[in-house]
């Protein structure tokens, strides 16, 4: 199942980038002490993803970043069939169900595969984070219950500081302490460990120039003026809604995890001297946590769903603590997914992912000259990342910008400065969407650049020499 999740993600690993990958890697590649949270960027995530993407932008962007993704991937798999172990191990088929369920999820287009965000870079530590708790409840070994919660607990700090909504270690771990004695006793070893970690990677963060206060604006006080800004939102977010529902339909994800509710209902097994805690509450409490955050966003992208897989996996783990055999049904359900995750996956190899920006990408990677500086009037990334350009404007992404600089302040303040860029970038129509006010911005563009094209949804201008 790994190595088919590996061959599943291969077709993807040369493929362009998404906005999203472009900006992480740019806001990776210059880490350091800067003028914005991290370096001259600034972005709502935790330290380690931005981590992750410098690595990859150290060993050479694109490729190297799709192949973590896939790392990831294939480690989710692993390690989810070592859960399915941990918590039924008098069961041969636990492994196979659980890292089974993982596999359909990872390898699909339709949960967001084939492209890399923090959902997916999260996954492997959220699942070594559930089961080492599980094996720290389960283990009648004093010290080696304690270095298991602490894992558990380190582990699902990483998860946290890879993006702050992926919680899922700890809400399992809170199912527990109410639900099982033996998890209760490893829940302070939990907290310990969490403790440690996230305070070792703020204060290496804060040795490279972000500042905790600011970092904890960015991931917890941004969060809920996006979420007013979002709830606003007068653009396609409903279409991303109904395509988002539609994709996880299709995905095949709901039907299995149905089917493993449906034929766990009894009793869990009495499985030996190691006895897991019964997951079967837990995996009710985490999909419900999962789904609030992929769709109460007010958001709504497709890679969101990639946030379910340890939920569908727990749900795998607490059917094979139970007596009740591998029905048609489950196997049927499993298969349809298997079949899904292979026609997406296929269906994207021959027809790649759209991306509007190809254009404009294309147009300043033969105009520009090494050197030149660039802002897209909001968000696209990749404009600035595959065309070689520098960007000069600290946000990004769309959202920062809109809620940061409602006033398009900073971005007046650039273009009237004595360092121009060289080229501005504008998404007319998200301008209009977004209601905001582009009359100074415009101003300048007249008087101190040329209009030289219109690729796609984007005008380009052209600083005059």
């Amino acid at each position: 199942m790994a190595a088919g999740v590996a061959l599943a993600w291969l077709p993807f690993v040369g493929r362009s980038l998404s906005p999203d990958e472009a900006g992480y890697l740019i806001v990776g590649g210059q880490w350091a002490d800067g003028s914005s949270l991290y370096g001259d960027y600034w972005v709502d995530r935790p330290p380690v993803l931005v981590a992750v993407f410098e690595v990859a932008d150290a060993l050479g962007g694109a490729v190297p970043l799709r192949l973590i993704g896939a790392l990831a991937a294939v480690l989710t798999v692993v390690l989810s069939g070592v859960l399915g172990r941990i918590a039924a191990p008098e069961r041969r088929s636990a492994p196979l169900l659980t890292a089974g369920t993982a596999a359909v999820c990872v390898a699909t287009p339709l949960l967001g595969g084939t492209v890399v965000n923090g959902e997916l870079l999260g996954l492997p530590f959220l699942v070594v984070g559930i089961l080492a708790y599980v094996a720290a409840a389960a283990s009648r070994h004093q010290v080696r219950g304690l270095l298991l919660s602490l894992a558990a607990g380190a582990a699902g700090a990483l998860g946290l500081l890879v993006k702050q909504s992926l919680v899922d270690v700890f809400v399992v771990a809170v199912v527990l302490l109410l639900t099982s004695g033996a998890a209760r006793k490893k829940f302070p070893g939990l907290l310990a460990g969490a403790l440690v970690t996230i305070a070792v990677v703020v204060a290496g963060a804060w040795a490279r120039g972000t500042v905790p206060a600011d970092l904890w604006d960015a991931v917890v006080t941004f969060r809920v003026d996006a979420a007013r800004e979002l709830a606003g939102d007068s653009g396609n977010a409903p279409a991303r809604l109904a395509g988002l529902v539609g994709a996880l339909a299709a995905s095949g994800v709901p039907l299995v995890v149905a089917a493993f509710a449906w034929k766990g209902r009894g009793d869990p097994s009495r499985q030996g001297p190691w006895t897991a805690p019964d997951l079967r509450v837990a995996a009710y409490a985490l999909l419900t946590a999962e789904l609030l955050v992929a769709f109460l966003s007010g958001s709504y992208w497709l890679h969101y769903l990639m946030a379910l897989v340890p939920g569908a996996v727990l749900f795998a783990a607490a059917f094979a603590q139970r007596p009740a055999p591998v029905t048609r049904s489950i196997g049927i359900s499993l298969a349809l997914a298997g079949v899904s995750s292979a026609a997406a996956v296929v269906w994207v190899a021959a027809h790649p992912i759209d991306r509007p920006e190809e254009e404009a990408i294309a147009y300043l990677d033969d105009h520009a000259q090494r050197g030149d500086s660039a802002v897209v009037v909001l968000g696209a990334a990749n404009v600035v990342h595959d065309a070689h350009l520098r960007a000069d404007y600290p946000y990004l992404w769309s959202l920062p910008a809109r809620v940061r600089d409602a006033d398009l302040a900073t971005l007046d303040g650039l273009l009237q400065g004595g360092q121009q860029p060289t080229w501005v970038v504008v998404a007319r129509r998200s301008v209009d969407d977004w209601e905001l006010d582009f009359t100074t911005a415009q101003a300048v563009l007249d008087a101190d650049y040329d209009e030289v094209d219109t690729a796609g949804k984007f005008t380009i201008y052209r600083r005059r020499s």
